[in-house]
Parts: C-alpha cells; sequence; structure tokens
C-alpha cells in the first residue's frame, strides 16, 4: 500500500546569537532570571539584516536533500509553512524553487501561523498517497519574526526567534510514514495574537508605522490552558484512530512556545516528560519552524531510529491546531 514516510530532515538558523543579557540591557531589567526559570530559554538566533527567510530555507533545504541522496531536480513540489514570507506576493515557495534549481517541482505557501509546519506535512502526505505523480515533496517550516519584533516591547521581543526545518517527504511501500492527523481551528481568537497591517485591511502607511500596527503584537493574553487541553485532546484522538496507546509513541514534537505547556500535556497523558523533545534552551520560539528544527536536533543527537513511533502536535496564531502520527 502506497504511503509517505519522511526520508530526510535538515535545519538551520542564523549566526547571530542573541543572549538574554542583551534584552537585560535594552530593558534596563532581569529578564534573563525569568527566561532561564520559567521558560529554560537562554539564548536564541537573529537573521542579519541582509538575511531573510527564504535565506534561511535554501540552508535548511539543502541539508535536507543532502541527507536524502537527492538532486533538488528530483523534487515534485515544494511546500513552504511559514507567516513571515519573502513577500507578500509571489511565494516564498517559488523563491526557493529558483535558487535551489527544483525546476520540475511546482511551488505553494501555506500559513496557519505555528502550526503550519504540521499543515504542510499532512498536505505532502496526502499528496503523495493521492497522487502517484508525486514521489518527493519538500517541506519547510521557516520562520524570520526578529524583522516584525519591536524591540521595547517585552512580551515579544524576548520570545520570538529565526530559523528553519526542513524535511523531504517520500513515497514508501513499506510499513511506515504517516498514519493519521488532524486539523483543528479556535477562529474565535484569530484577534489575539499577529501581525496586523500589511495585508487588505490595513496596508502600511506612516500611520500604522508610527503606531507600530506592521510589527507582532500579543492584544490579549491567551488562556494558559488552552495549549495543553487541546494538545492532550488531539493527541489521545490521534492514538485511537492509530490504535496506538500513548505511552508506546516514542517521541513528542510539539510547538515550543511555553516549556511549562509541553510538560503539562505531557502529564495529562501520563507519559514521561523527557519524551518531549525541547529546543527551546538554545533557540527560544521559532514558531513554524520549531517542531522540524526540534525533530532535526533529535536526528542529529541519534534519537531516531527506525520504526519509533512519532507525534507532532502544533499550534499557532488564529488559533491554529495540528497533529499528525507517523512511524520513522
Amino acid at each position: 500500500m502506497r504511503n509517505a514516510f519522511i526520508k530526510s530532515v535538515g535545519a538551520y538558523v542564523p549566526e547571530r546569537i542573541i543572549t538574554n543579557k542583551y534584552f537585560n540591557e535594552i530593558l534596563n531589567e532581569d529578564v534573563d532570571t525569568w527566561l532561564v526559570t520559567n521558560l529554560t530559554i537562554k539564548e536564541r538566533r537573529w537573521c542579519a539584516d541582509n538575511e531573510s527567510t527564504a535565506d534561511l530555507c535554501v540552508n535548511a533545504a539543502n541539508v535536507a536533500l543532502k541527507r536524502a541522496n537527492l538532486n533538488a531536480e528530483e523534487l515534485d513540489l515544494i511546500i513552504i509553512s511559514t507567516d513571515t514570507p519573502e513577500f507578500i506576493s509571489p511565494s516564498t515557495a517559488s523563491v526557493v524553487q529558483h535558487r535551489i534549481n527544483a525546476v520540475k517541482s511546482g511551488t505553494f505557501d501555506l500559513n496557519t501561523a505555528c502550526a503550519g509546519f504540521v499543515t504542510a506535512l499532512d498536505v505532502a502526505c496526502k499528496y503523495i498517497i493521492a497522487d502517484k505523480r508525486h514521489n518527493n515533496i519538500l517541506v519547510i517550516g521557516a520562520y524570520a519574526m526578529s524583522k516584525y519584533l519591536d524591540l521595547y516591547d517585552k512580551k515579544t521581543v524576548t520570545l520570538f526567534a529565526d530559523g528553519a526545518g526542513a524535511v523531504i517527504v517520500s513515497s514508501t511501500n513499506e510499513q511506515r510514514g504517516f498514519l493519521a492527523s488532524r486539523l483543528h481551528t479556535e477562529g474565535v481568537y484569530n484577534s489575539w495574537m499577529g501581525i496586523y497591517a500589511g495585508g487588505t485591511n490595513k496596508p502600511i502607511n506612516e500611520e500604522v508605522i508610527q503606531n507600530k500596527d506592521h510589527l507582532l503584537k500579543f492584544v490579549r493574553k491567551f488562556p494558559k490552558e488552552i495549549n495543553p487541553i487541546m494538545w492532550s485532546k488531539m493527541i489521545t484522538e490521534l492514538s485511537e484512530q492509530t490504535q496506538i496507546p500513548v505511552m508506546q509513541f516514542n517521541h513528542y514534537f510539539m510547538t515550543q512556545i511555553n516549556i511549562n505547556g509541553i510538560w503539562e500535556t505531557m502529564d495529562k497523558l501520563e507519559v514521561p516528560r523527557e519524551r518531549a523533545h525541547a529546543i527551546m534552551e538554545k533557540y527560544a520560539y521559532t514558531g513554524s519552524a520549531c517542531i522540524p528544527m526540534a525533530l532535526n536536533d533529535a536526528y542529529e543527537k541519534g534519537k531516531l531510529n527506525i520504526g519509533d513511533k512519532i507525534i507532532f502536535m502544533g499550534s499557532g496564531g488564529g488559533l491554529a491546531f495540528a497533529s499528525a502520527a507517523f512511524i520513522w
């Protein structure tokens, strides 16, 4: 039976390291202690002035292609998940396709904010399962949110960071790969956090820039329990659908916005916390890139074995949620 599996993984982060002490200086207070104590964050990566989302994507893609032993010409499709695109239009995927010379591939971007990578992974798998013309799909989650941060907004500037993670999804007839997925959105929260200028609702003008409406804003504080409740619910549904008990999944890769939310979810599931691989200490919060970056980190540390059962659980502005179960 034809299925889709993750053939390879790659990631890239900018060279510029921003430690917590940087914010101590510009905000004139000790945010370092709070970030380390409450979120485990010690540093993050930000793009250089001349570096953009497409640059992050190209570098991550090249790592994944090399590990898959594929040439870019062998790609059938490129899907990029980002809410910090290279341009409003055209797609970031078209830029990346040109730069890596993937001349035979189709392209499109997908935006479900920080749930985007898992959503794009789900789409890629279903393309492969449904259409025999698609055998190798490049999926990238990318984030250059430093370009949209107010340096003096403590709620955002200390948390958000840049990076990209990529996977090659390929066809297989083996007993591995995609098992199941679930998508869900709580659209009532669409106006609570985001970048609310630059689109057709509020085009960029002098007033927008003066009010900083073109930058990322937390408009209202989200209920802290919403992620653990929704994550544990959707993971339980995947467990029931696949008939694999939650305790039998070897790895959980979740949106890396709050380590306490991840731990609370694992506690709700009664699964050891160490099965949820976290990278917030070094990379802070990288949005749609954080899950593939965590997957790449686990791969590079030798934690992934053929046959391992994996849960991906993403969430982001909207509020959008996306989950998927795989066999590695």
